[in-house]
């Protein structure tokens, strides 16, 4: 639903600093689940079908990579750590907002050289990150803190949600991971009036960017039977890329990642069920990088786990594409799996 990843992609959240996300599923969920939290922030909307049936975790995690403002020059320049996983050429010239700790907005741009003066080492060399700085358009480290920012503050991408040529093709920041937030919040609403013999605990957790942290604090909540971990994937589909994985045919399901190699049972289950429905799937392995699913998996005795990942281009920069149909096809799977795992149908996956 565009408006929906519309919605969740404009709002800020970096890696412990989620309250808008957050605030945003509770509206959305109120009425449809039990809300509780775990004391690091994560959100865990739980309905229940069957009170005697197996716990079912669908987790998206709802932070955004980020910087945190480090310091304020005299100049009035502002300096930032990173929060979450930057490549250097994706971050000069482009525009940031920082978010006071009162929720007012304040825009700035990364300053870069001009290629004019460039060295020719320099031509050669991704900027450091900690040599970077935001401009806000001030004369003076006063008048930069008469806009309100301090040391702490988060710094997020600023670009607006757009369609591209094909309407299909959706642009915006922070798709990395506010659809697995839409998604959860989706697959939900699907089961209103649905039938199903476990018990559904929609999660938004908190800092996966920088360790899966809060699915590891959420899990162990919830104590799942199943977990899936809603998030995104590379597209492959560029000029000199693979094209294993490509826009617009279909969620992926991860056989391996750095966090966890996926449970072959329940990826079977979900490829079976793929084709029994039509829905379009693709295979992905990650050799960086890993979802919440490498925490939920390790969660007290272990829970089999998977990864349902959209396909995404340009991940972790400002400007990340996914397509509507991946989407839609991946609201569908989740939505079936959760209607069919039952406790024998768990069992059949954990133990056989």
């Amino acid at each position: 639903m565009s408006n929906l990843l519309k919605e969740l992609t404009m709002l800020n959240g970096i890696p412990a600093n989620e309250k808008q996300v957050r605030k945003y599923m509770e509206q959305k969920v109120k009425d449809l689940a039990e809300i509780s939290y775990d004391n690091l922030g994560s959100i865990i909307a739980k309905k229940v079908g069957n009170p005697e049936g197996p716990n079912i975790m669908v987790a998206g995690h709802m932070d955004e990579i980020g910087f945190i403002l480090s310091e304020i020059t005299k100049e009035g320049y502002v300096k930032f750590i990173p929060a979450g996983g930057w490549w250097g050429h994706v971050v000069l010239s482009q525009q940031f907002m920082i978010t006071t700790r009162k929720g007012m907005e304040v825009r700035g741009v990364v300053g870069s050289k001009p290629p004019h003066i460039l060295e020719a080492e320099e031509r050669k060399k991704v900027v450091d990150l900690k040599d970077m700085y935001l401009d806000l358009g001030v004369s003076s480290q006063e008048e930069a803190l008469a806009l309100g920012i301090q040391v702490g503050d988060m710094i997020t991408p600023f670009i607006e949600y757009q369609t591209l040529g094909n309407p299909k093709f959706l642009l915006s920041k922070a798709f990395d991971n506010r659809i697995g937030i839409a998604l959860a919040i989706e697959v939900l609403e699907n089961l209103k009036n649905q039938k199903h013999e476990n018990n559904y605990f929609g999660v938004g957790t908190v800092q996966e960017e920088v360790g899966l942290r809060g699915a590891t604090t959420s899990a162990y909540k919830v104590s799942p039977d199943i977990g899936i971990a809603l998030d995104v994937t590379i597209a492959h589909d560029y000029p000199g890329g693979t094209q294993e994985t490509k826009l617009g045919s279909g969620p992926c399901l991860m056989i391996y990642d750095s966090s966890m190699v996926g449970h072959v049972g329940l990826r079977e289950f979900a490829q079976d069920l793929a084709t029994e429905l039509k829905i379009p799937y693709q295979l992905s392995y990650l050799k960086a990088g890993g979802t919440d699913a490498g925490k939920i998996h390790v969660t007290k005795n272990g829970c089999p786990s998977i990864a349902v990942c959209l396909p995404c281009r340009y991940l972790h920069s400002h400007t990340s594409i996914i397509h509507q149909d991946d989407y839609d096809n991946a609201v569908k799977l989740v939505t079936e799996m959760v209607k069919r795992l039952d406790r024998d149908t768990v069992n059949t996956i954990t133990y056989n």
